[in-house]
């Protein structure tokens, strides 16, 4: 499709971008995560509007996995239809392969097989003819890394990725993929997105470092920490909650009544910045000039709208982070399920 003639609002400044790494690429400060409330059988008319709200703000990179949904596939073949009425040459669309996808040896994992079988499966579901983006989803300890990235590397030399990222990988993992890639003269990634929230910060310790220094750029996955950095449990569990849900990502025991009264906490002092909860969340990972973006999820437009209101206010006291780290110290979440150092 031909690029339209943008309205007047969506590249007004509003949305600000960050340059990616030491790439060409630029992503906007919030991006649109595709994880969940994209599934189903067919795209409904609120994932339609979610999506081109989004992209009116200013919002042009929308993520997906092959795996997202449920069902599986159905995200990413809901997503793309409703792309499709969009202009491709402003969109960032980036995908990923390494989690389970379908039932066999060859389902998930980080192998050439996997990874290349299913970016053609997931080039097929959203109709594109590339990936702005596609990832390896999860560092595999049974693959040999050089395999992972040889794969990546091809995807980029068939034309169906123009660039390639790593997901969940731990600073030593990072550290050794980008000596790898150097080594064998492969297509190095440009992007690494890890979980990070305020109360999972361990990409604090090494790996933002470590990504600004080689390169790299940092888009920051559940920084909502699946909807409790926000105001949905400042009273309980709602009846309605994702944590009702089946495959719910998060669990019960970290809506326990201690970790909800550190929550109430943190809205006190979102509300004294003049924010709500999800939007201090969401500027917290953005304060650190090495995110290059943080990737909201949501389930309605007004819920964009509203965290997009997240960038107004990026600036943390001293007084601020030390009394955030104070309380966020008090937590009591089990171990993170995702690569830490």
């Amino acid at each position: 499709m031909t690029a339209a003639d943008p309205p007047p609002s969506r590249y007004d400044g509003r949305m600000p971008y960050r340059q990616c790494g030491k790439s060409g690429v630029k992503l906007p400060l919030l991006s649109l995560g595709c994880w969940h409330n994209f599934g189903g059988d067919t795209p409904s008319s609120e994932q339609t509007d979610m999506i081109k709200t989004s992209f009116d703000g200013g919002i042009t990179h929308f993520d997906l996995a092959n795996n997202y949904g449920p069902p599986y596939g159905s995200a990413e073949h809901n997503v793309g239809k409703i792309l499709k009425d969009l202009p491709r040459d402003e969109l960032l669309v980036s995908s990923k392969a390494g989690y389970d996808m379908w039932h066999g040896p060859y389902g998930q994992g980080g192998s050439r097989k996997h990874l290349l079988a299913s970016l053609d499966q997931s080039l097929k579901r959203t109709n594109l003819e590339y990936f702005d983006i596609f990832y390896s989803h999860c560092f595999d300890s049974n693959v040999p890394l050089e395999e992972t990235l040889t794969a990546l590397d091809t995807a980029v030399k068939q034309g169906k990725a123009l660039y390639v990222g790593i997901s969940s990988y731990s600073t030593k993992q990072t550290n050794e993929a980008v000596e790898a890639c150097k080594n064998l003269n492969l297509v190095v990634p440009i992007i690494h997105q890890p979980n990070y929230s305020m109360l999972n910060r361990w990409v604090e310790q090494e790996l933002l470092a470590f990504c600004s220094d080689s390169g790299l750029g940092v888009i920051a996955f559940c920084p909502l920490f699946q909807g409790l950095l926000t105001q949905k449990y400042l009273d309980g569990i709602p009846q309605k909650s994702r944590l009702n849900q089946p495959l719910s990502p998060l669990r019960k025991n970290e809506v326990s009544e201690q970790n909800l009264r550190v929550i109430r906490e943190l809205n006190a002092m979102a509300e004294k910045r003049g924010q709500s909860l999800a939007q201090m969340s969401l500027a917290w990972v953005l304060r650190k000039e090495q995110v290059t973006s943080a990737l909201m999820g949501a389930s309605s437009k007004e819920q964009i709208l509203e965290n997009m209101k997240a960038i107004q206010n990026l600036e943390f006291s001293s007084e601020e982070e030390s009394l955030i780290n104070r309380t966020v110290a008090k937590i009591n979440l089990p171990k993170s399920l995702w690569a830490t150092d």
